[in-house]
């Protein structure tokens, strides 16, 4: 049952198999089950497993699915489906699109937007949200520059990613028409949100979003490379350049998080990701990847001024950041 409603169980369901009301109740007392919205549970195992972003896009179908009318989702809500990841903590509310209420509208559950009508509705894991481009515009609007610009960065990367496979999948089946290529949708573009926005006219937030597009860059690599840009900028230090290239670096070529070219420094932001488990290891141990990395820096640091990391404790405290910023001889803007 979990997996027909992908994780989610909804009352009615487990009626239906046999299992009484008392039965439910009974199920949760014995943790078994955890009641995230009216009528709708998941399995206890899952819920505590789930991370923040999972246990949000778990309320935010559970929602939908308790709900008389199926809503069109917005702003966070639909960026969660969107697969668009947070710096901070995600919202106690589901947040929908309510273009023909007299105003915004909240319930314990809800919170309604109102505003212009949204021009495309997609279908993600059975409920309606609006576009990429209309939750990236609405998030920007009424977000914090660095939840703005994190949701922006990581949509602009993988989108020119989604783009450039596609296009080498076409090369590679060799389907052209008319002499011209045949690929899938463009990528999405900072002209594309500018666009958007025009369209969308918020009330409030314009300057705020359009701030926030400006800013935002595809070759952040992920959040934490786009939270300690923020951070750079908003202490009034000098925005280094990204992902800058070293030439014959052990053999290859080097590419370097963050260059201020003008004093020859490299910083780099060290997620737990590069040496624990998961994929960006590329099947390697952790002691060989500590290596090849140690070998890489030294190489690096012949080459430059100066070499400095840090991770997210330091770049999540303005107050620390800017001490070690100003230590390490990073350039005021």
């Amino acid at each position: 049952m979990s997996a027909r409603y992908s994780g989610l169980l909804p009352a009615g369901a487990l009626l239906e198999a046999g299992i009484s009301r008392r039965g439910i109740q009974q199920l949760c007392r014995e943790g078994a089950l955890t009641n995230i919205r009216r009528g709708v549970y998941v399995a206890a195992e899952r819920w505590r497993s789930a991370n923040a972003s999972e246990r949000y896009r778990l309320l935010v179908r559970a929602t939908v699915l308790a709900a008389e009318r199926s809503p069109v989702l917005s702003h966070q809500s639909a960026a969660v489906l969107h697969g668009l990841p947070i710096i901070g903590s995600w919202p106690a509310t589901v947040h929908t699109s309510t273009p023909d209420a007299g105003g915004g509208s909240s319930t314990r559950a809800t919170t309604g937007h109102r505003g212009s009508r949204p021009d495309a509705v997609e279908t993600i894991d059975g409920c309606q949200v609006t576009s990429l481009a209309r939750t990236l515009v609405d998030v920007a609007a009424s977000s914090s520059l660095l939840v703005g610009v994190t949701m922006l960065d990581h949509a602009l990367r993988v989108e020119q990613e989604r783009a450039e496979r596609e296009s080498e999948r076409e090369q590679g089946q060799g389907r052209h028409w008319g002499g011209a290529l045949r690929t899938g949708a463009p990528a999405l573009t900072k002209n594309d949100l500018y666009q958007e926005l025009a369209t969308v006219n918020p009330r409030t937030g314009r300057r705020q979003a359009e701030k926030a597009i400006a800013f935002a860059n595809p070759l952040s690599a992920n959040p934490g490379e786009t939270l300690s840009r923020v951070r750079i900028f908003q202490l009034g230090f000098e925005v280094p350049e990204l992902q800058v290239w070293f030439p014959n670096i052990l053999g290859g070529n080097a590419y370097a998080d963050f260059w201020w070219r003008r004093v020859r420094k490299i910083g780099e932001f060290d997620g737990f990701l590069k040496y624990g488990a998961g994929p960006v290891r590329g099947g390697r141990d952790p002691g060989s990847v500590v290596w090849h990395e140690k070998q890489r820096e030294d190489a690096l640091r012949a080459r430059v001024s100066s070499f400095d990391r840090w991770g997210w404790d330091l770049a999540l405290s303005p107050s620390r950041f800017r001490t070690f910023l100003t230590e390490r001889g990073v350039p005021c803007a």
